[in-house]
């Protein structure tokens, strides 16, 4: 008897007898994925468990954003770096997405007096390249589709039974259960699965709101279709208890969001009129209201949205479900890290297949085939918990740098000392936004370094002028001892890719 597996990835390559080609197909596709959020973890990880032979069903609670008029979701521009680009090289998609993003070599701050300041973000003049969110997660469920995976639109989950994964859904006015086998939840920070998890016995689950809400505005372009600001960077105007952020667009506009308060002396509750976001703009943010002709539409129009952080422990149950990207660790978007940890979910799980997948000559099986998902899914809780905890807390911590600090002249001058000693010692010192957004050092790690960076830069600017000092040899001598004793501090963390 002669079976033909179609998902064999190039199996048609190999001389395979039928005993073979059948043993094949059951390790690797006798376990059906059924996944929730056709977003884009969603939808790329089903592009990799596709390509792996697994049957992949995707059950999306909005109607198909490729041929309905909505949006892609959260409103706030993908700020994808190395981790994110990582993810999409496994998905092959990194060429087609790098001919649609705009490098952002740093930050471009604006002072309320109208002076500006270009702050690289490091030292090898890399960059983080702002992405359409939706352009990109309709390249990702195009490609999943293209795979073979079948995507459900219009199905909104409103509970799991976790035990024995009934998965239950309305659709088109009607109630529908679906018996999953392994289940993902992908379906973002109000996850129906996370909140299922939530009602079982010792699950501990938070989250917390920031005070403070975003509002999506638009600086337009000219009248060639040009950008009217730097195009390659990341833009800010600083205003202490809240702040504006503008990224680059290919049409030539920039995406803005506007930070500040839901109440308080200046907040979203006290800008009720024309004539008071006509005023705090013309006050704080004149230069970039003589670009934004559709202000006063825009803010009037445009939801005012809340920012939210949640925690949950555990992220999975058995070999049966687990939580993956925001529905694991939703994280407010001041480090541009969201989708990026995300992807790195993705890439991780996508490597925990490789080292746990029992290949067809083995003895026996594991559980119901080849691969020992509860092993696997244990590990990525063991590796990914950590690490989602961590970048909840870099972002929290980004979002008073670039609200406040990045209008402190003591501020900018530590990070030009941090960009100096990346290239005075580039074995010994990397920064930690460098860690975070230019490596695959894992976030628990960049965190744990904060201290000791801040140890070591607080020690060489009490010397004085740093660019001054480091003409001296006497003061180079003992920099260098001071970064090795640095070095040597943290050292004793995992700086290697179990991220």
């Amino acid at each position: 008897m002669t079976i033909v597996i179609s998902a064999l990835p190039h199996y048609s390559l190999f001389c395979l007898n039928n005993y073979l080609l059948f043993t094949f197909e059951f390790y690797n596709m006798s376990r059906k994925v059924t996944i929730l959020g056709a977003g884009l973890v969603g939808s790329l990880l089903a592009i990799i468990l596709r390509k792996r032979g697994y049957q992949v069903s995707i059950y999306e609670r909005r109607p198909d954003m490729r041929s309905a008029h909505i949006s892609a979701g959260k409103s706030i521009n993908l700020a994808m770096s190395t981790r994110g680009w990582n993810a999409l090289e496994l998905a092959g998609l990194k060429s087609e997405m790098e001919a649609l993003a705009i490098p952002m070599y740093g930050r471009y701050l604006h002072q309320p007096d109208g002076q500006t300041a270009f702050q690289p973000y490091s030292k090898n003049n890399e960059a983080i390249y702002s992405v359409s969110r939706g352009e990109l997660n309709k390249k990702l469920m195009t490609l999943a589709e293209k795979e073979g995976v079948n995507i459900h639109f219009e199905h909104r989950c409103n509970q799991v039974h976790v035990e024995n994964n009934h998965v239950h859904f309305h659709h088109d006015h009607k109630e529908k259960i679906v018996e999953a086998d392994l289940l993902f939840g992908a379906d973002g920070a109000f996850s129906a699965l996370r909140e299922s998890y939530t009602h079982m016995n010792r699950v501990n689950c938070e989250q917390m709101y920031l005070e403070y809400g975003y509002k999506e505005l638009c600086i337009l372009p000219g009248k060639h279709g040009e950008w009217l600001m730097e195009k390659n960077a990341l833009h800010i105007w600083p205003r202490g208890k809240y702040m504006m952020i503008a990224l680059p667009n290919t049409d030539g506009t920039f995406t803005c969001t506007l930070f500040m308060p839901f109440e308080g002396e200046v907040s979203f509750e006290k800008l009720k009129t024309q004539d008071d976001v006509t005023a705090l703009f013309d006050k704080q943010f004149a230069d970039a209201k003589t670009l934004m002709p559709g202000l006063l539409d825009d803010f009037f129009t445009n939801p005012t949205s809340s920012l939210i952080t949640t925690h949950i422990f555990p992220w999975h149950y058995a070999d049966k479900s687990a939580l993956i990207g925001d529905a694991a660790h939703a994280i407010v978007p001041f480090y541009g890290q969201g989708m990026n940890a995300g992807f790195e979910d993705v890439s991780v799980l996508s490597g925990l297949l490789d080292k746990y997948t029992l290949p067809p000559s083995a003895p026996s099986l594991e559980k119901r085939e080849g691969v020992n998902w509860d092993v696997i899914l244990k590990e990525y809780e063991r590796r990914r918990k950590p690490n989602g905890d961590a970048v909840a807390q870099l972002a929290l911590n980004n979002f008073t740098e670039m609200r406040d600090k990045v209008a402190d002249p003591m501020f900018l001058e530590r990070k030009k000392i941090e960009k100096e000693l990346g290239k005075r010692y580039p074995d010994q010192f990397v920064s930690v936004y460098e860690m975070v957004s230019f490596s695959h050092t894992p976030y628990n790690t960049a965190m744990q370094c904060i201290q000791a960076q801040d140890k070591l830069l607080q020690r060489i600017m009490n010397e004085g002028d740093f660019f001054a000092n480091v003409e001296q040899a006497a003061f180079c001598d003992n920099l260098g001892k001071w970064v090795t004793e640095y070095y040597n501090a943290v050292q004793k963390l995992d700086f290697g890719n179990e991220a």
